[in-house]
């Protein structure tokens, strides 16, 4: 009995699974049918959209990633920037030359470094027990070395013994005065050294005209450019003339001294006439109200005809404004006798009205400031003692004759 229903149940059992077994069966079969179906609907409809969405996505994200960085071009002002930044390093340009007044006091010790010979020199002859006359024929020699020329050593050979014979005995302090008197009487207290630059004001409103003559090498232009920041210095407003169109960087050269003071630049076509150039200068000066127009002149070999009588013109056709205030010529002190050579061309063509004296700092000899004053009458009224902007000064005597014999 017991094995008749243990036997029911086993039969119950597989025949369950068997059951289970042909449903599963069924449903599998069935599934085909309906898969294909379902796959236009569920298969295809997601799977275009998917990729659709894939597509779109990165399309747009890239749309958006554009107008990110176009937006930054577009607020943040990348060219001003280097605008701003250009303008911030040209404001420090506009500089503000030292003052004028006691420059040369200030440059005294450069001067006095090249100048030990004539001054120093001098005195140790000076102190000497007994003054034959081998010493005072070294005497004569010393000032001759020192380019005073002949005929002011002459007189100051005479002074000094008359002088020495008088005094008698001689303490260092009392040749030291000595000295420094006649030196003084050499080169000239009465002398009138202001650079004239009203004349032209009282003529109807024309600016002061300077013009600037002298042979290429001297330093011409550079003394015109820095001629500038010391008027500028004084309070004057300047224009300046390029009028030196023969040689290329001239008008460059200074139009970059005018443009670090503020100063306008007139300049011309490379080999044009220097004579309009100035006429224009001057023009452009009247119609700015500016005190002052300083004109860089050609300035070829002295024994060049032509360009002598180009820088006569150029003083005429400027005169057709007004009168010009000043004709400065400079020389190189460094060159000696030569530059006297030079002085009395441009004096034969111009009227010169003061000399600059550029590198009196160097191995010039301080007599050349007697010489070419006596050569053509006229007074220094600058000197030039070194290469920065502000190291042209105006000439005061008795800080020269200082600097000379190193009081």
């Amino acid at each position: 009995m017991d094995i008749l229903i243990l036997a029911v149940v086993i039969a119950v059992v597989v025949i369950g699974a068997i059951s289970g077994l042909v449903v599963s069966g069924r449903k599998k079969k069935q599934l085909p049918p309906s898969a294909p179906s379902s796959t236009p609907t569920i298969t295809e409809p997601p799977a275009e959209p998917h990729v659709g969405e894939e597509a779109e996505e990165p399309h747009e994200e890239p749309r958006r990633t554009i107008e990110e960085v176009e937006l930054p071009e577009a607020q943040a002002p990348a060219p001003e920037a280097p605008a701003e930044e250009a303008e911030a390093v040209e404001a420090p340009e506009i500089e503000v030359p030292e003052p004028t007044a006691g420059r040369l006091v200030r440059l005294r010790a450069r001067l006095s470094r090249s100048q030990n010979t004539l001054g120093k020199g001098l005195l140790t002859l000076l102190s000497r027990e007994h003054l034959d006359d081998d010493t005072w024929e070294e005497i004569e020699d010393t000032l001759l070395t020192a380019d005073v020329g002949v005929a002011p050593t002459q007189e100051l050979v005479e002074r000094l013994r008359e002088r020495v014979k008088v005094l008698g005995t001689r303490t260092p302090d009392e040749l030291r005065g000595l000295l420094r008197e006649e030196l003084l009487t050499l080169v000239g207290t009465d002398f009138d050294r202001e650079v004239k630059t009203e004349t032209g004001h009282e003529a109807g409103g024309v600016p002061g005209v300077v013009m600037v003559v002298g042979v290429n090498g001297t330093g011409k232009t550079t003394t015109t450019g820095k001629l500038a920041r010391v008027l500028v210095a004084d309070g004057r407003t300047v224009v300046l003339g390029a009028a030196d169109t023969f040689r290329a960087a001239a008008a460059d050269q200074l139009q970059t001294w005018g443009e670090r003071v503020g100063a306008y630049t007139v300049r011309g076509p490379e080999a044009g006439d220097p004579a309009s150039v100035a006429f224009d200068a001057v023009k452009e000066g009247k119609e700015m109200g500016v005190d002052v127009v300083l004109i860089d002149t050609a300035g070829r070999l002295h024994t060049k005809t032509g360009l002598m009588d180009e820088l006569g013109k150029v003083k005429r056709v400027v005169e057709k404004h007004g009168p010009v205030d000043e004709v400065l010529l400079v020389l190189d002190a460094t060159t000696g006798q030569n530059g006297l050579v030079q002085a009395r061309v441009f004096a034969e063509v111009v009227d010169i009205t003061g000399i600059v004296l550029t590198k009196l700092d160097g191995t010039a000899k301080g007599g050349i400031v007697v010489a070419v004053q006596r050569e053509l009458g006229v007074p220094v009224k600058l000197v030039g003692l070194g290469e920065g902007a502000d190291d042209l000064a105006p000439f005061e005597p008795e800080a020269f004759v200082d600097a000379l014999i190193g009081e």
